[in-house]
């Protein structure tokens, strides 16, 4: 690979790396092509990337991001996974880990917060950012719809027993 096209490469992962809201390292010894693809696609189909990229190129993108220090992660070969919800990447990262032995999590980043890879296990079993909105609205809703309930209920009363009387005078009549 020419200077120049390190130079490229380094740059576009900056910027791709810069906008991340997490980033995981794995170490992928023994994967096959087939395997990779796989993990690209979900992830890919989630909002997030993956990319393989040597390793001082890629502690050379990372330096100068506001992400915390990841270099002495980057041993042997590695697989970068980032997306900008903070939750995509440690989700995937660890599905794909469970069902493939060989892709082993290393750790990785949310930020200026470095994660080991229990963190990153850790996040994993959380909700994502449109899960967690998703609930609070429904608890949002929730108490305008008892509210309006509550208020109709009166209203509801009051025509029932309209209606009996209506009901009982005419089968006085």
């Amino acid at each position: 690979m020419e200077r120049a096209e390190k130079r490229e490469l380094v740059a576009s992962l900056q910027s791709a790396l810069a906008g991340a809201g997490s980033i995981v390292l794995a170490q992928n010894t023994g994967l096959t092509v087939a395997h990779l693809e796989t993990l690209r696609r979900e992830v890919k189909g989630a909002g997030g990337f993956v990319k393989i990229a040597k390793n001082r190129l890629a502690k050379l993108a990372l330096k100068d991001t506001d992400n915390a220090d990841m270099s002495d992660l980057f041993v042997g070969p590695i697989v970068i996974a980032y997306a900008a919800d903070p939750m995509t990447a440690p989700k995937l990262a660890a599905k794909f880990a469970e069902k493939n032995a060989k892709f082993v999590v290393l750790g990785g980043a949310m930020g200026k917060t470095a994660l080991d890879a229990e963190s990153v296990k850790a996040l994993s079993t959380m909700p994502s950012l449109d899960e967690l909105r998703a609930t609070l609205a429904g608890m949002l809703k929730q108490p305008a719809t008892r509210i309006a309930s509550v208020i109709v209920a009166p209203a509801g009363g009051i025509a029932r027993v309209l209606a009996a009387h209506a009901e009982k005078s005419n089968e006085a009549a």
